[in-house]
């Protein structure tokens, strides 16, 4: 599927110096950062749903280790 990315000078600049630093193309920089944010944007969800498990189920507890 093709499309067109619209950038501006300051993307612009970013994506030649990656392309010089990585030796990658300009399409690969961008499909690498989209999905990076992606996987991290993902990471985030399961922690925060993980956090409020564990408060769930060991709360109590954790209230009880504050007070001492």
């Amino acid at each position: 599927m093709a499309m067109t990315l619209r950038t501006d000078s300051v993307l612009e600049e970013a994506l030649d110096a990656l392309v010089e630093r990585e030796g990658l193309s300009r399409q690969e920089i961008v499909r690498r950062a989209v999905l990076e944010r992606y996987e991290r944007s993902g990471h985030a969800d399961r922690v925060t749903e993980a956090g409020e498990r564990l408060a769930d189920r060991w709360g109590d507890v954790l209230e009880r280790l504050g007070t001492v």
